[in-house]
């Protein structure tokens, strides 16, 4: 019976440690949210948004969006804050940030 009651257990331990480790940093408050930025993004560059993170880049924080337009993606940063554009720029289908 103990055997039973500790392969039920198990499992859940080592799913809520994945969940834990894969949770995103926080980052500090911003004033913008994540729709308004992607609203933001989307009218820069037209397209599916494929990835989308609250990120520190070059030590700053900002949102990053992947956005699909056919084959290529197309990469917008929008500053948190301001709401400005502080990367346009693609990468190919296959890249890596």
């Amino acid at each position: 019976m103990r055997l039973i009651a500790l392969l039920t257990v198990l499992p859940a331990v080592s799913l809520g440690a994945s969940v834990a480790m894969a949770a995103p940093q926080a980052g500090p408050p911003a004033k913008l949210t994540k729709a308004q930025a992607e609203r933001i993004a989307l009218k820069a560059a037209p397209g599916k948004v494929a990835e989308a993170e609250y990120e520190k880049e070059n030590g700053a924080w900002r949102y990053s969006f992947d956005i699909r337009q056919g084959k290529r993606i197309h990469e917008i940063g929008v500053d948190p804050n301001t709401g400005k554009i502080i990367e346009n720029s693609f990468e190919a289908a296959g890249d890596k940030d």
